[in-house]
């Protein structure tokens, strides 16, 4: 039987999902093993999407997407504001896509790598490639494999010294290996890797009146390590080879969008956004840092979501349904009204379809 994620946070406002433009073993008790550092082949995709969120999806490799230079920009605040020679959005393939996490902070992010295709876009205006044909997103290799997980937000009392984890009973049954309820105080214990590699230990133990379930020896050093403070998220996922995995998605990315990785840092300034227009205008490869939980608005869109999405009339007054991840790392839905219709910015970008 398959089981899918169990987000302790969701709220679901209405019940028409709107389309978004988105180890077990035993061993000694101990607080955690030594560091591990991570590379790119041990970044687990499943663990890397549950951190970057339900509304998150990456292009797969030799897919086709639609980049939108109006969306990259706006990521970079000092860039000066004069008409650029390129389209408002750009036919590209996937050459590559590599996953990483900043070793600091487990900051998810991904460096995708493209390539011009002027024959795609060509055969496009010429109605010779059926959006339905393409399969775009890894996300659906993803779901097709739903590990075992759930994500919970910290209370105070989860990051509080000597405090424990209190992980609700039906996550715990799902995620967690079976307890001997017949034991007096059923406990075990669980080694889980985070997206670095790094084992952590704990006691799940199942006590108290009423009896609940939490992660006791070792949770004090995982939160000491990952500077983790109430509002952050915590998730622990099953995934198919039965290794447990843990990750962490912080309420501060979600607020504030504004910490990047060293490696987006480093592509996000005046001097490496020029180089990638020039290499569109070349037609030449050029690599983009792709921060999930930095912005709402992606700017590397499946091919198949935005042929579909020119499809769709707006107009004024209309009502329409969005997805949101929230401050608390919920997911919600919310709908709105179409009060107005104009371009984002119509002298750099006249008729751009970004965010449409």
């Amino acid at each position: 039987m398959m089981c899918g994620l169990i987000d302790l946070n969701t709220v679901n406002d209405d019940d028409d999902e709107a389309p978004s433009f988105n180890s077990l073993s035993s061993s000694s008790s101990s607080a955690s093993a030594p560091t591990a550092s991570s590379s790119n082949s041990s970044v687990c995709l499943e663990l890397w999407h549950a951190c970057a969120g339900p509304l998150i999806s990456l292009p797969k490799k030799g897919s086709v997407v639609v980049y939108f230079p109006q969306g990259h920009l706006e990521r970079v605040s000092d860039f000066p504001a004069i008409v650029y020679d390129l389209p408002s959005h750009i036919f590209c393939r996937v050459v590559d896509v590599k996953l990483h996490a900043e070793a600091a902070t487990d900051e998810v992010y991904a460096q995708v790598s493209l390539t011009p295709d002027t024959q795609i876009e060509q055969k496009w205006r010429e109605g010779e490639i059926e959006a339905e044909g393409e399969e775009e997103d890894i996300e659906g290799a993803v779901k097709s494999t739903t590990p075992h997980m759930f994500c919970k937000t910290l209370t105070a009392s989860d990051t509080s010294t000597h405090g424990g984890f209190s992980v609700p009973r039906r996550a715990a049954e799902d995620c967690f290996p079976p307890l001997d309820y017949e034991q007096q105080r059923p406990s075990q214990e669980l080694v889980a890797k985070d997206l670095h590699g790094t084992e952590w230990r704990f006691r799940h133990i199942y006590r108290g009146q009423p009896r609940r379930h939490l992660l006791t020896t070792g949770w004090s050093a995982f939160v000491n390590k990952k500077q983790l403070v109430s509002g952050d998220a915590v998730l622990f996922l099953r995934g198919g080879d039965g290794e447990l995995r843990l990750g962490i998605r912080r309420a501060a990315q979600v607020k504030s969008g504004s910490a990047f990785p060293a490696l987006c840092s480093e592509q996000l300034n005046v001097g490496a956004i020029t180089a990638v227009f020039n290499a569109i205008s070349t037609r030449s490869l050029f690599n983009i840092c792709y921060n999930p939980r930095a912005s709402s608005s992606e700017f590397i869109i499946p091919f198949r979501k935005f042929s579909r999405s020119l499809t769709h009339s707006f107009f004024v007054g209309m009502r329409f349904k969005m997805r949101f991840e929230t401050e608390d790392a919920a997911e919600r839905r919310y709908t709105g009204l179409v009060t107005g219709i104009s371009d984002m910015d119509p002298v750099r970008w006249p008729g751009s379809k970004w965010r449409c």
